[in-house]
């Protein structure tokens, strides 16, 4: 199942939903791709492929400073879903379509 494409993504946080854009972009089973939002873009790479099965890490900046975001999902179709680690401050959901 081919992983890549843009996803617009919803993102269910403690301070409410925020909306996201994903690119994804698989070479075998590396992941590399970017992650867009009201925050910013941060591009990524050394992400992981297997199957379906997808997650990446990337490091950004907001108000409480800097923050590793640690995805783990499913592509299923033209759907994905899953988890972000929100550094110190838990996890939360994200699920989103394919949309290119």
């Amino acid at each position: 199942m081919a992983v890549d494409g843009v996803y617009d993504v919803e993102v269910s946080t403690p301070m409410g939903k925020r909306s996201s854009k994903i690119t994804l972009k698989s070479t075998g089973d590396v992941l590399s791709g970017t992650v867009s939002s009201d925050l910013g873009s941060v591009n990524f790479d050394g992400g992981k492929v297997d199957g379906n099965n997808v997650s990446w890490s990337v490091s950004v900046s907001g108000p409480m400073g800097q923050m590793k975001l640690d995805y783990s999902g499913k592509v299923e179709g033209d759907n994905i879903s899953g988890t972000i680690q929100l550094g110190q401050f838990g996890s939360a959901a994200f699920a989103g379509k394919r949309v290119g």
